[in-house]
């Protein structure tokens, strides 16, 4: 297989015109990388300067391959700037773990950290993670070496390389799913960065001195942009294989699992009012053997690595190569890497990515009980004291806990023997009662957008339950209560909650105003329209209003909304990733 880095002062980054362009005329990132010395820059110095919360801007870019984002609490920004203070900076730091699968020991040192060092929460992330927000500048070191004391890490959580590998989480399918999660952690230990720094600046480990490449596969400037690998499991969808950079679809032979059919080209970020930025869909591209699943995912990383955009950002996505290039390229170069050809895609269903919550029982027996927490976090609110009653659960469970892909949460590997405790322990810290919900509710999740997220035009964690009520009490009026109807709001373009495959999705334009997107695929399967542009709330309601009366009255037996609004005329079905935009 083909793993030659490019040298530092060059890299080929147009080969269809066969232009191999010298690294001052690349985008200033890219120079920013390449001069870093392999992502240590001056994070050391700036860590110790007592003058500023804050990171040096190039250190700010440079962290983020360590997992770590600088932010700042934007409710307190026009009141520090009249008082001539620096604004209230803070990290969020994203914690690595593959398939979203954690011990209770690793569980509770996550609560232990988020209280010593964070704002006391917990973030359930779309990618199956955590994140802790509110972590001042002192409070970095001892948070990551906390997390280095129960096995986890936040390597490669953020930044230019290969995010966190996702998993499905199907409990109906356990041993399935054991091989496949194992797998997907496998795979995502295999393309993360090799990292020295990661281990000299926070764990303070020794610089060492090796004749060896530091950076094997991803050379000194790593990839163009983010790249994100995800298993999915048929019948469930619940990682939205298709907005994947590359997905694995595991397809069984029986209770074992054969192989994957690869989507490629998958990827929901978009720049606001930037027609050549766009949302897309991966492409089923063929079957193969899960014996090759490393040499497939090294060998798709390197195309990236030297296929992809790196003078225009906004273009530098694994999808928009697989867009200018061809997926029939693609799949010559991969072949011709690999030294085998793919097999044609084998058959598969998806039917759902939602999440089944309670309990359920899985093939070997244990119980697994998934709970609804609502956009992810996870505190005490009232009666409802998840942040408490977790850590409390931890200390009993001796099962898993398992993100899932929907922000929930999985209290996997429950033994009959202890299936009545755990409920207990759900019923007095007020848990179970985020399950009663309804439907709307359950199906619907948000990102963090403000006060923290530097890229937020409005509100959405902290806006979408009271938008989600509104939109209840016009369900409850039409007689569609029961309806699940996928919802997903950001608070910007850039797509992190996957509004674009929901059935009715909002992004942020300002505060207050939004963008209105429908006819998204009940599974992932199809992207939604825009319907509305910024637009407020009691716009929103009113056009929901009339919808829902034709749905209420038109739909067909078990029709999903997202496939009635196409059906009745309100938006056109996507084609593509370039028909997003028309």
């Amino acid at each position: 297989m083909h793993t030659e880095v490019p040298a530092a002062s060059t890299l080929d980054v147009d080969r269809s015109s066969d232009i191999s362009q010298p690294l001052e005329k690349l985008h200033p990132d890219e120079r920013l990388k390449a001069a870093s010395d392999y992502l240590r820059g001056t994070i050391i110095e700036s860590l110790v300067d007592p003058v500023t919360g804050a990171v040096t801007e190039t250190d700010t870019k440079l962290m983020k391959f360590h997992g770590i984002y600088q932010q700042d609490d934007r409710d307190l920004r026009d009141e520090r700037r009249r008082q001539k203070l620096e604004p209230a900076y803070q990290f969020m730091i994203r914690v690595r773990l593959a398939g979203g699968v954690c011990t209770p020991a690793q569980w509770s040192k996550l609560a232990e950290l988020a209280n010593a060092y964070g704002n006391g929460t917990l973030r359930l992330t779309t990618r199956q993670t955590f994140q802790f927000h509110g972590v001042l500048k002192g409070g970095l070191k001892p948070t990551i070496q906390g997390l280095n004391d129960v096995l986890l890490d936040t390597i490669a959580a953020c930044g230019d390389d290969a995010r966190g590998v996702m998993s499905s989480v199907n409990p109906h399918l356990s041993a399935l799913h054991r091989e496949v999660y194992e797998l997907a952690r496998r795979t995502s230990d295999q393309v993360i960065p090799r990292q020295r720094a990661y281990h000299e600046i926070w764990l303070d480990g020794e610089k060492k001195v090796s004749s060896e490449p530091e950076e094997p596969v991803y050379g000194p400037t790593y990839l163009p942009r983010k790249f994100k690998f995800g298993f999915a499991i048929p019948p469930l969808n619940d990682i939205d294989v298709y907005t994947q950079d590359a997905g694995f679809i595991a397809i069984a032979d029986g209770e074992a699992l054969a192989g994957f059919n690869l989507t490629v080209g998958g990827g929901m970020g978009r720049t606001d009012r930037t027609p050549h930025t766009y949302p897309r869909l991966g492409d089923v591209v063929g079957y193969f053997p899960k014996e090759r699943l490393s040499e497939v995912a090294l060998a798709i990383i390197a195309i990236q690595r030297d296929y992809g955009n790196r003078v225009d950002r906004s273009r530098a996505r694994f999808k928009y190569t697989i867009d200018d290039k061809g997926v029939d390229w693609f799949r010559r170069e991969l072949e011709a890497r690999l030294g085998f050809a793919l097999e044609p895609a084998r058959e598969f269903v998806f039917e759902t990515n939602a999440d089944d919550y309670g309990w359920t029982q899985g093939s070997d027996g244990a119980w697994h009980y998934t709970l609804f927490v609502e956009n992810g976090r996870i505190d005490d609110r009232g009666a409802r004291r998840l942040m408490s009653g977790l850590q409390a659960l931890a200390k009993v469970h001796q099962g898993e806990f398992r993100v899932t892909p929907n922000q929930n949460l999985v209290i996997a590997q429950v033994p009959e023997h202890a299936k009545a405790a755990i409920a207990d322990l759900l019923e007095q810290y007020g848990m179970q009662n985020s399950n009663r919900a309804s439907a709307l509710r359950l199906n619907s999740m948000a990102c963090v957008g403000f006060p923290t997220c530097g890229l937020a035009m409005a509100e959405s964690e902290r806006y979408l339950p009271e938008l989600v009520g509104k939109i209840e009490a016009l369900a409850q009026r039409h007689g569609l209560a029961d309806q699940a109807i996928v919802t997903r709001m950001t608070g910007c373009p850039n797509g992190c909650a996957r509004p674009y495959v929901a059935e009715l999705g909002f992004t942020g334009r300002a505060p207050g105003k939004y963008n209105m997107y429908l006819g998204g695929g009940a599974h992932g399967q199809r992207m939604n329209r825009m319907f509305l542009e910024n637009v407020g709330e009691e716009r929103i309601l009113a056009e929901l209003d009339a919808i829902f009366t034709r749905y209420a009255s038109e739909r067909s037996e078990d029709e999903r909304f997202g496939d009635f609004v196409i059906r009745a005329g309100y938006v056109r079905e996507v084609s593509s990733g370039r028909d997003f935009n028309a």
